[in-house]
């Protein structure tokens, strides 16, 4: 059987040439890098704002103004990898049972059914295992909607370019599976917001967006370390002790000025916790295997076409799946009369011939196929007894939309009080944040929100600015009722 993972990285070897793209919002950065002697050379960079989005505006009008940036940058290379917005993936979290590494699959497309708030068949799904010292085996799902992912594909290739890459810059910046990602905690500073993601035991164990940690006033961007802190001893507080012990370093990528301001102020609040905070301004000498100019610059983009070009595969791949020469012909012929007379003929022909033979053969191979399926069957009928045995004691509630019900009815409608993100951790704990128009407006939606009987320990961690103010706040759901506490 062919491996695509080995064919995947033979082609990857092949390529002496690259165009690395990593997209942020509308911001585009790319860079061609040229691969000669055993080592990689840049040949032209280019940072541009687009003017269209790429997921909502027309693929052919976004293809042509992509192309005219790379024109104006002297851009002549087609083939490009291409680093996707962290903020387009779904993440869920699953514990793996010590199976035969035969039925993982499986298991794990039951968990991605379960973990994800839509449709798998609408995902570009990727997975990551990583090992929990005296726990055992956990994975890391992320799913990419095909909606976003195809828009970009099609305008990517109006501009004359042929992806062959489609994964994410932080992985690329510090990959999950590099011996030295162990115990890593990496941020990367993008234009609007903070990544988050954390390395160990062989795998990626979290992967985050921090919404609104980056703000541009009067045309300066800042961080807002307190929320990144916050964030960070969030997620720290949600894994297993046993790993949390393992993580000792905090690597910060992004514009060197911004990540110094974030590095001070992160290694204020995390040296308690026996961190170590560096900001990432070059790469190591092995980083690739190839060899790479001095003093180049940190980027996604480079370090995604660089693993390409040295035969490492992306450690997540997200490529939509594309119709095949033979498909197209098929599908161009499907009507003609030249195809109605072969099959026509083929099926008499066929008919006549063959119709025992065929009917006996069939008989063998379900019989050969029962006799490999048996076991299986039976042990699925045997857990379906089990579901109906045990259904009347399954929880049926759908805890998430009745928690989004509660927020809905306690805001305002007159629009005073406005959400701008939500997250829901474990069912239970709820965080949200947004902007009111005065103190009184959020004092009333919180009152209302307050009384609820499910909404417990309601806390407002954060309120700045007066007209319009913005505010986060948490509370835990609790079914039962209020807690004690």
């Amino acid at each position: 059987m062919i491996s695509l993972e080995k064919l995947s990285s033979w082609r990857s070897q092949r390529l002496n040439g690259l165009l690395g793209l990593a997209l942020d919002g509308n911001r585009l950065e790319g860079v061609v890098l040229r691969r000669t002697n055993g080592s990689v050379q840049v040949q032209q960079t280019l940072s541009v704002t687009l003017s269209l989005d790429p997921l909502t505006n027309d693929p052919e009008l976004v293809g042509r103004e992509i192309r005219n940036h790379l024109n104006a940058a002297g851009v002549r290379e087609r083939l490009c990898a291409v680093c996707l917005p962290l903020k387009w993936v779904l993440v869920a979290h699953t514990t793996l049972p010590d199976l035969p590494e035969s039925e993982l699959p499986g298991l794990l497309q039951i968990e991605a059914e379960r973990g994800f708030p839509c449709d798998v068949a609408t995902l570009m799904l990727g997975t990551s295992r990583h090992v929990i010292p005296g726990g055992g085996m956990h994975a890391t799902l992320l799913g990419v909607p095909r909606n976003q992912v195809e828009p970009l594909d099609h305008a990517l290739r109006a501009a004359q370019l042929r992806p062959v890459s489609f994964s994410l810059g932080v992985c690329a910046l510090q990959r999950p599976d590099a011996e030295a990602s162990n115990g890593v905690l990496a941020l990367t500073i993008g234009e609007s917001h903070v990544g988050l993601q954390v390395t160990g035991g062989g795998g990626v164990a979290a992967l985050r967006v921090l919404e609104g940690a980056v703000e541009t006033q009067g045309g300066a961007r800042t961080v807002h370390a307190d929320l990144v802190a916050r964030e960070v001893r969030i997620t720290l507080g949600q894994m297993p002790a046993e790993f949390r012990a393992t993580l000792q370093r905090v690597r910060i990528f992004g514009p060197r000025d911004l990540a110094e301001t974030l590095a001070d102020e992160m290694e204020l609040r995390l040296e308690p916790l026996g961190f170590k905070v560096e900001v990432v301004t070059a790469y190591a000498a092995n980083e690739f295997s190839v060899g790479i100019p001095p003093a180049t610059t940190v980027s996604a983009a480079f370090s995604l076409a660089a693993a390409h070009l040295a035969g490492r595969p992306a450690a997540f791949e997200f490529m939509p799946p594309h119709v095949t020469a033979w498909q197209r012909f098929a599908t161009r012929y499907s009507s003609g009369a030249l195809q109605r007379t072969g099959v026509a003929a083929g099926a008499a022909a066929a008919l006549v011939m063959a119709l025992f033979l065929y009917q006996q053969m069939q008989i063998w191979g379900l019989q050969s196929r029962w006799g490999k399926i048996e076991t299986q069957v039976r042990a699925v009928q045997s857990a379906e007894q089990q579901i109906r045995q045990f259904r009347p004691w399954g929880n049926h509630s759908l805890r998430s939309l009745t928690i989004l019900r509660q927020l809905t009815q306690a805001f305002p409608e007159d629009g005073s009080v406005t959400a701008k993100t939500l997250e829901i951790r474990d069912q239970s704990a709820v965080s949200c944040s947004g902007t009111a128009t005065d103190h009184p407006a959020l004092r009333r939606t919180l009152e209302k929100l307050g009384a609820a009987p499910a909404v417990a320990n309601l806390n407002v961690d954060m309120i700045r600015g007066k007209t319009p103010m913005q505010f986060t706040f948490d509370f835990r759901w609790s079914e039962g009722g209020k807690s004690e506490n």
